[in-house]
């Protein structure tokens, strides 16, 4: 459930219309609504009910704006970090150290000695060097680091090839069957404090049964752990869970899920470590954008609109599906083509839709663009960055600022044996 609906005829997000956000703030433009963050944020952890010891740690790669942040910090959630960037940010937003996690396959040093000094929870090592390197860099400055091995189970997830990480040739992870031995070589170093083991197989996932398998194979490396005379006190199984972009899309709930991982780890005894992204953000955001043309096509005409997609690059990269839908429909419906202005062909956001019937000058949104829309925005074609607003019940604010051509060019230079 999400806060976005019509009302007289107009869509809205909670209390405001969105015709009133696109006449203050132009377009394209993300809109997001705190009420659905706060809603997906209470709903993942109501469905963990049944897990006794747990933390929860956003992902912030999903959607890294500081407002929304700070909504979650409120809702009692850390944070999940891929860069030293999201780390600062993270903590800008009021999100305790300790309750950050570090993870990513291609933490550089300095980033593992910024992430000591800032009192970070814990490591997700990734490959055996990095604890070696880790282990060295917290003895050095008389700490201990806290951490985790990342393990691969070579569980395919079931999910578009890009955004699958649990296959045995994805980059992520060590192998499983590894793990052992490389466990007890890092155990035993100064500075290092291997409390646990890690996983994550994949993003957008509409089944829990690779799941199941992934955290079946994770239990059985934490028993054969312990029986080597490890402890483990923390279990790290990452995040996941999909969202409905279109109708058909059935993805677990939160519910279903938390009942599954009570199932599966009971008798751990570990605190368990969760990693939502998409799931609390994925329906809590749209992208509003404006009809410029209605180009006729030979098929099927091009609905020309101000979004492209280096505003939202989903469609381009994974072919993936957002609902496109009027702002004020007029129940009539058309069969057509919806694309960008950007001098790509890949700039296309779907072929041969049945759509609310729209003309030059209509407002639309795609919807579900809370997750994976603004975060992966660049200016290609010389294109601002698209603004972001939160809206709160009546009230809204830009929470990032559309970022202009002249702010771009400003932030280069011609070197002097070129200046004329």
């Amino acid at each position: 459930m999400d806060h976005f609906d019509y009302r007289d005829g107009t869509l809205h997000v909670e209390d405001v219309p969105m015709t009133a956000i696109a006449e203050a703030v132009g377009t394209p433009v993300y809109v997001y609504s705190a009420a659905t963050f706060r809603r997906h944020a209470r709903a993942f952890r109501d469905g963990l009910a049944g897990v006794a010891r747990k933390h929860l740690a956003y992902a912030i790669k999903a959607n890294p704006n500081l407002a929304v942040l700070r909504v979650l910090a409120d809702e009692g959630y850390g944070a999940d970090v891929v860069s030293v960037g999201e780390m600062k940010r993270a903590l800008a937003a009021g999100i305790a150290a300790a309750d950050i996690v570090f993870s990513g396959v291609g933490k550089t040093r300095a980033e593992l000695a910024a992430a000591l000094e800032a009192g970070i929870g814990q490591f997700n090592l990734e490959l055996e060097e990095e604890g070696v390197v880790l282990a060295a860099l917290a003895a050095e400055r008389g700490l201990v680091a806290p951490a985790v091995l990342r393990v691969n189970p070579d569980v395919d997830a079931g999910t578009h090839a890009k955004i699958s990480t649990g296959r045995k040739e994805n980059k992520f992870g060590v192998p499983i069957d590894q793990a052992p031995a490389m466990f007890d070589r890092l155990a035993g170093l100064p500075g290092l404090n291997l409390r646990g083991v890690a996983i994550h197989i994949g993003s957008q996932l509409l089944d829990l049964a690779p799941l199941e398998a992934a955290y079946h194979r994770i239990g059985a490396l934490v028993a054969e752990l312990r029986a080597a005379g490890h402890t483990i006190s923390h279990v790290d199984l990452g995040g996941g869970l999909g969202v409905p972009y279109k109708a058909g899309d059935v993805p677990p709930s939160p519910a279903d899920y938390g009942a599954m991982v009570a199932r599966v780890t009971k008798g751990w005894d570990a605190e368990l470590m969760f990693e939502p992204g998409r799931v609390i953000a994925g329906n809590a955001g749209v992208l509003l954008t404006e009809v410029i043309w209605v180009k006729p096509g030979v098929t099927h005409p091009y609905v020309i609109v101000d979004a492209a997609m280096n505003d939202l690059a989903r469609p381009a990269l994974y072919d993936a599906w957002h609902d496109f839908v009027a702002v004020r429909p007029t129940g009539e419906r058309m069969t057509a083509n919806i694309a960008g202005p950007v001098c790509e062909t890949g700039d296309t956001f779907a072929l041969k839709r049945e759509i609310d019937a729209v003309e030059s000058g209509d407002l639309a949104v795609f919807r579900t663009a809370g997750a994976y829309g603004a975060t992966m925005a660049s200016t290609y074609n010389s294109r601002p960055l698209v603004p972001e607003v939160l809206v709160d019940g009546d009230r809204f604010a830009v929470v990032a600022d559309r970022v202009a051509a002249e702010a771009l060019i400003a932030a280069e230079r011609v070197p002097e044996w070129l200046a004329k």
